[in-house]
């Protein structure tokens, strides 16, 4: 279960992270396709957020703290924090990137919690991958050609 445990903390951290990438360009984003841009990370940050709730019950189900800090979570993601305001297009190859990021992340877990028989975890996890498949789709296609 401790290998359950650390990789949902893990899946988690880059969760919170991507969410917090979105929403920082929902916030920043410009140019003439604004409002699609705008709409579009509005959505996508919203709906991870959703999901940073039931990972962090995940973990207090499977026993454990749930990491709460952005300390802990630079410590644990693989997202890099962004600090510069760039292009529309631009941010959503990092989101594409970083979402791929969040997919390994969650079946690292998902493959842990399925070894383990924690089914209901595992089930959890699976429709989180199944939202990231989507936002990948998404995010590809704004990107393609690129």
């Amino acid at each position: 279960m401790d290998e359950l445990i650390e990789k949902l903390k893990v899946a988690l951290a880059d969760s919170f992270a991507f969410y917090l990438k979105a929403h920082n360009y929902h916030w920043n984003v410009e140019g003439p396709n604004f409002a699609e841009y705008h709409e579009f990370l509005g959505d996508l940050y919203e709906e991870v957020f959703g999901a940073v709730d039931t990972i962090a019950e995940l973990l207090r189900a499977e026993g454990s703290y749930a990491p709460a800090s952005f300390l802990r979570y630079k410590e644990l993601s693989s997202i890099e924090d962004e600090t510069t305001i760039p292009p529309p297009i631009t941010m959503m190859a990092r989101l594409r990137d970083d979402n791929m990021r969040v997919l390994n992340s969650l079946t690292a877990a998902y493959e842990v919690a399925e070894r383990e028989k924690r089914f209901g975890t595992s089930n959890a996890l699976q429709d989180r991958i199944t939202a990231h498949e989507k936002h990948g789709w998404m995010l590809r296609s704004y990107t393609r050609g690129i």
